[in-house]
């Protein structure tokens, strides 16, 4: 069931078309009103959670640095988050997602939810990809909720894997959120916890005539996120004097080259 959109969210686009309107300025689209509350959350991201931001990138380059690769995790649409951190263009080669196919929404996204809640299935994945202790994994939930997530980040911090979290603080907090076999959520057991700053249920924008909210941020804001923190590790490991290994695209003349000898150490 969608849930409702913090009121912060709302209020600040009632605002911004209220304003509109009284200075005869042409009232925002929707499509306006969701980049501009996409701009806000960026710029929150960017003050706010800028420390968790740069703690989460020195946690990457230790790790990279040790010569072990950085593990990203999601389901749902929050696997795309993993995807981005693997094989991209700019991005760094020493990345190993845990993609299960099943947990992605291609194939059949019924059957992606109910996977997502399946006790113990998070067991069995770290089983096909093992983290010993002291290596990075990042794991971006929105909601923060779902067992396999909540288990996933349980069992890596208990075998000694350093977690970063990417989610929604007011998601996992709500009591609005759906009843879960699980009490805690991800940002209890991580070592960063970046706050995406979405609303509960993801969407952000409502307007007159449509019942529910619509226009999620995760995504996007989660994307930016993680880039970010790409971005200070290779700073990071270049100040070490660390030369960090990165992707070029495949379609510039000497992409295919470039990339040719990462590509058989990277496959997940």
């Amino acid at each position: 069931m969608m849930s409702e959109p913090n009121p912060a969210t709302r209020e600040a686009t009632t605002i911004g078309r209220t304003a509109a309107a009284a200075s005869g300025a042409p009232t925002p689209s929707a499509g306006q009103s969701y980049l501009q509350q996409i701009t806000s959350l960026i710029e929150r991201v960017r003050t706010s959670q800028y420390p968790q931001i740069r703690a989460a990138a020195r946690l990457v380059a230790d790790t990279i640095e040790r010569g072990r690769p950085l593990h990203v995790f999601g389901t749902g649409h929050s696997h795309m988050i993993a995807e981005e951190a693997y094989y991209r263009a700019g991005g760094l080669v020493d990345v190993k997602p845990l993609l299960f196919e099943g947990l992605m929404l291609h194939a059949d996204a019924a059957l992606s939810t109910s996977l997502e809640r399946l006790p113990g299935l998070a067991g069995v994945l770290l089983e096909h990809h093992p983290m010993p202790a002291g290596d990075v994994l990042i794991i971006s939930s929105n909601s923060g909720a779902n067992p396999v997530t909540v288990e996933m980040a349980g069992l890596a911090t208990a075998a000694g894997v350093r977690l970063i979290a990417i989610t929604s603080i007011d998601h996992a907090t709500s009591a609005r959120v759906r009843e879960s076999v699980e009490a805690e959520r991800l940002h209890d057991f991580a070592e960063v916890v970046i706050d995406n700053g979405g609303a509960v249920g993801d969407a952000a924008i409502t307007i007159a005539g449509v019942a529910d909210p619509f226009g999620p941020t995760s995504t996007v804001i989660g994307a930016a996120i993680l880039n970010a923190i790409v971005c200070d590790t290779v700073e990071e490991l270049a100040a070490r004097g660390v030369e960090p290994h990165l992707f070029r695209s495949a379609n510039v003349i000497d992409g295919d080259g470039h990339n040719a000898p990462w590509l058989t150490e990277t496959t997940p």
